[in-house]
């Protein structure tokens, strides 16, 4: 049976899996349809300027205070522990993460990299892999700590929320706001990606200034779910990342026992190829912040608490260009990974799985090989970039990697070689 979405973001939506479930005219009568619950689940302060407010009313089965004590689980892969080595002006890349080899679910499956900030401070973001090749059954997730931007590289992964499913491919993005509760389901058998875990301040889509109304991702192509409830009992166990570590509570049925909504504090997904890109047509590469998806505001205007942005299929047109992304240092912190195809600025080494760390102020860029190719290209003519996607998490504050990350036999130790074969081609005036 193909998933129901609705369009938009930022919206009200409003949703019911059996008609006559939304009371009208209030959020909380004294007797809601059906013998359901009220309850709603803020993502704001109560008074946050209107068109910040987050917050969704759920009419449920059983309100979510029902289950039992929390305990601390062991510390594990999954964490905000940025602080465990120190961190490193060195370019730092990684080859792909295997698949698990042990039935793992997605949870199980996740990995921390890197992060700054943390969920007290309410700001920063951590940065995560996942390798997992089981669904997960009878236990359910929420992150007390931030939202979840997923962007799946190998196999689906169908995501049953409290407000209803999700199913999101490679080259699809999906958003798991702060404490939604969920799991996840992996049709293909195994699936492989990376995830944002965002601190501050809730994704949004970025100003457009200059470009005018139209450009980057339209509003209309995020999707968002309908209602889809479960009313399951059983011995289940609700798992929450508070305060960078995960606790564990027995539950007795399903949490995601939602009849009806309406609100705006919603999981969504996105298809990265529906992105209209805009570009130079006539000389020099503009800064990536043009191929911004989503941005995290912070409280300084114009700089970022996380941006998400990616380089998808695009015609290169500039004249007497360097067309590939130029040389640079940042003053932002920069994770990229690929999910499909090849990435134009490097020949080899940046397979689809794989990811870089670029931390404030490290110079980056195209290697050797890129470089030569690109400085002796005929830019006469437009080429086009077709068998790509890369993105990147980009944050304001310098990216810690984790002590699992640094030991990780991934890790390319010799990532730096491949700025090596850039040769002194100075020729100064006789």
């Amino acid at each position: 049976m193909p998933l129901a979405y609705q369009s938009g973001f930022g919206n009200e939506f409003a949703s019911e899996a059996i008609p006559g479930t939304l009371p009208a005219g209030r959020n909380s009568p004294q007797r809601v349809a059906h013998g359901l619950y009220a309850e709603q689940v803020s993502g704001s302060a109560f008074t946050a300027p209107r068109h910040l407010n987050r917050r969704t009313w759920t009419y449920r089965i059983r309100p979510g205070a029902l289950h039992g004590a929390f305990a601390p689980q062991l510390p594990g892969r999954f964490h905000n522990r940025f602080a465990e080595v120190p961190p490193t002006p060195n370019q730092l890349r990684w080859d792909p993460f295997p698949l698990p080899e042990a039935p793992t679910d997605f949870l199980d499956g996740l990995l921390t990299l890197a992060g700054n900030g943390g969920p007290d401070a309410q700001c920063g973001i951590g940065v995560h892999a996942y390798a997992a090749n089981a669904d997960m059954r009878e236990r359910f997730f929420y992150d007390a700590d931030g939202e979840l931007l997923l962007v799946p590289q190998q196999g689906r992964l169908r995501i049953h929320t409290e407000l209803g499913v999700l199913e999101v491919e490679p080259q699809e993005i999906a958003v798991l706001p702060r404490g939604i509760r969920w799991r996840i389901e992996l049709p293909d058998g195994a699936a492989r990606g990376y995830v944002a875990e965002n601190f501050g301040a809730p994704l949004r889509l970025p100003e457009l200034g200059p470009i005018g109304a139209n450009g980057l991702a339209n509003p209309r192509d995020f999707l968002a779910p309908v209602a889809a409830y479960e009313d399951t009992e059983g011995d289940f166990e609700l798992i929450a990342k508070f305060q960078g570590g995960l606790w564990s509570a027995r539950i007795g049925h399903s949490p995601l026992d939602v009849v009806g909504w309406h609100g705006n504090h919603v999981p969504y997904k996105y298809d990265l190829r529906r992105f209209n890109t805009i570009g130079s047509i006539s000389y020099d590469h503009p800064d990536p912040s043009i191929f911004t998806v989503l941005t995290s505001a912070s409280d300084t205007p114009g700089t970022a608490n996380l941006d998400f942005v990616i380089f998808p299929p695009r015609w290169l047109a500039g004249e007497d260009t360097f067309r590939p992304p130029w040389f640079h240092r940042n003053v932002a912190s920069e994770f990229m990974g690929l999910v499909h195809g090849v990435y134009d600025a490097k020949a080899g080494g940046f397979s689809p799985g794989g990811a870089s760390l670029h931390n404030c102020m490290s110079g980056h860029g195209p290697d050797a090989a890129t470089f030569d190719k690109a400085s002796s290209a005929d830019t006469s003519r437009p080429e086009k970039v077709a068998d790509t996607m890369a993105f990147m998490f980009e944050t304001r504050m310098v990216l810690r990697p984790t002590r699992q990350a640094m030991d990780a036999s991934q890790l390319q130790r010799d990532y730096a070689e491949c700025w090596q074969g850039l040769r002194r081609n100075f020729q100064p005036p006789r």
